[in-house]
């Protein structure tokens, strides 16, 4: 078996890839952010009410650095009340097969 190192890099080392990406979607919500938008462009109370436990503050952190990161996309309507929708982004979409993977090991393991 070839070392850790070599195929990963150092995990403690600010610019490894694994801790770049933990960084964007280790959160607490940000899988199950990601996992209700697999589903489409959702409302922000839409989200809010389909995430059981999270409270608005932490929706509205994880959203902006997942903005932030290019993994979701916002848009807010001119509308009254105002109206703000998520999407994920291409590069959000991009994290459904290794989650699936995630999930599957979780049902294999956990």
């Amino acid at each position: 078996m070839e070392n850790t190192e070599k195929i990963f890099g150092k995990i403690n080392d600010k610019n490894c890839p694994v801790r770049r990406a933990l960084d964007v979607v280790g959160g607490k919500w940000a899988i199950t952010i990601i996992y209700s938008l697999f589903e489409g462009t959702k409302r922000f109370k839409e989200l809010e009410r389909s995430i059981e436990g999270i409270n608005t503050r932490m929706l509205v952190k994880e959203l902006k650095l997942m903005e932030k990161h290019k993994i979701v996309t916002r848009v807010a309507h001119a509308t009254i009340p105002p109206t703000v929708e998520y999407t994920l982004t291409e590069k959000g979409k991009q994290l459904r097969p290794t989650l699936e993977q995630l999930y599957k090991w979780g049902t294999e393991y956990c």
